[in-house]
């Protein structure tokens, strides 16, 4: 009868310092890209003329769309998902900081992008780079684009890829956000990002 006893008291204290050992994972919505190899930084102007690197936003969770201010769907439903997520946030939209790469230099200016951006929320940033920096910075975080002509030479329009890359508070890519899945499951990974120990 000892015997089974300690028995049992030995399992039941395994058990405990089992369910101690491991955290139960982080259950993102969106995909969790943490450690990527790529995605590492950037080095554009913004939409005021300010050089700006991934640095300039440590400290806050960064959320990194690419698009053209001429594109006609993806980018203003983009654009406008995240200024409802910052609205859900409250508060904590403080901490996230939302950038819009174009990929359309040639007639992304400054200033369109300063009419652009921050028309969706004053908070969010636009950032512009010339021909091979816009080539270096799409490259580096594996983004497609690609001119497609229109009737005109400068009515052309430009396929590129659609989703948003998310880096934590640390500046280290976490997410990549799919397009178009509505504001809660972003808010809901937002806040396990600004939740988590520096």
């Amino acid at each position: 009868m000892r015997l089974r006893s300690l028995l049992l008291i030995c399992t039941a204290l395994f058990a405990l310092s089992a369910c101690g050992e491991k955290a139960a994972p982080v259950a993102f919505n969106n995909t969790d890209v943490t450690g990527l190899a790529y995605g590492k930084d950037f080095s554009l102007h913004d939409h005021n003329g300010k050089p700006r690197t991934l640095a300039d936003f440590k400290g806050k969770a960064v959320v990194v769309f690419f698009g053209f201010t001429q594109c006609p769907d993806v980018c203003p439903t983009t654009m406008l998902e995240m200024a409802n997520v910052m609205k859900a946030l409250g508060p904590d939209a403080d901490k996230v900081q939302v950038l819009f790469i174009t990929v359309d230099p040639e007639r992304d200016t400054a200033t369109l992008l300063s009419q652009y951006v921050p028309a969706f929320d004053p908070r969010f940033l636009g950032l512009r780079g010339d021909l091979a920096e816009t080539e270096k910075t799409a490259k580096e975080f594996k983004v497609f684009y690609q001119k497609v002509p229109g009737k005109t030479p400068g009515s052309y329009t430009v396929d590129h890829t659609a989703g948003s890359y998310v880096f934590d508070p640390q500046g280290r890519i976490r997410l990549f956000i799919r397009h178009g899945q509505g504001v809660e499951p972003i808010v809901h990974d937002l806040k396990i990002l600004l939740a988590e120990p520096a």
